[in-house]
């Protein structure tokens, strides 16, 4: 696939936390700084310096660059450790950094697998699982790449591809669970534009006789 069909992995992530959100980044180059953005930025700085250490017998490379053509997927990977097997041979293992706790959706799990999925590609390695950080609770929550996860990602993949390649974005529903947490709240501004959808389509029902 031409390197520029290829689709940044944190597209997924965006997408399935909001498809709107996602087009808003990606289709239309909108951002904005918040909070939450400004705290996963630090968090991420520590990361986000290619440079390889080892430790332990642990070699640990960071903003490692990935890729996996056949997917056409793309992007940077926080923490790669690679593990030394008893085989000797390395093992890698994807680390994700991420702000706030573990979340309900499986978002970050799907970037995290996307991820796994251009290392197997790049190393012609099987990976079973991997690690999301989160800086709130200062853990590791160890994330299985098992069928269903990888299913989940490829899905993820084409259903952001298309969105993407259409160049439209997803009319808004304000859910104050997601929107009141997202950066782009002002530049989307779901509860107008949700309002005034409401009220084209009352227009359109007694225009209709409904």
């Amino acid at each position: 696939m031409d390197d520029d069909a290829l689709i940044p992995l944190s597209a997924l992530q965006h997408f399935l936390y909001c498809p709107r959100q996602c087009a808003l980044i990606h289709v239309e180059q909108l951002w904005a700084e918040s909070q939450h953005t400004a705290e996963g930025r630090l968090l991420h700085d520590k990361a986000d310096k290619p440079k390889m250490e080892r430790r332990k017998g642990v070699r640990t490379v960071t903003a490692m660059p990935l890729a996996q053509p056949q997917l056409g997927i793309t992007g940077v990977a926080d923490v790669v450790e690679f593990h030394m097997g008893e085989d000797g041979v390395e093992r890698p293992y994807p680390v994700e950094y991420k702000r706030g706790r573990p979340k309900a959706h499986r978002a970050d799990e799907v970037q995290l697998c996307a991820q796994a999925l251009c290392l197997e590609h790049m190393l012609n390695c099987q990976i079973p699982e991997g690690a999301l950080y989160y800086g709130e609770t200062r853990r590791r929550t160890v994330v299985i790449f098992d069928a269903a996860l990888r299913a989940l990602t490829c899905e993820a993949m084409v259903a952001t591809r298309a969105m993407i390649a259409s160049g439209r974005t997803p009319s808004a529903t304000y859910s104050a669970k997601l929107c009141d947490n997202c950066s782009l709240l002002d530049l989307c501004q779901p509860r107008l534009l949700h309002r005034a959808e409401s009220v084209h389509q009352w227009l359109r029902a007694q225009l209709k006789g409904e």
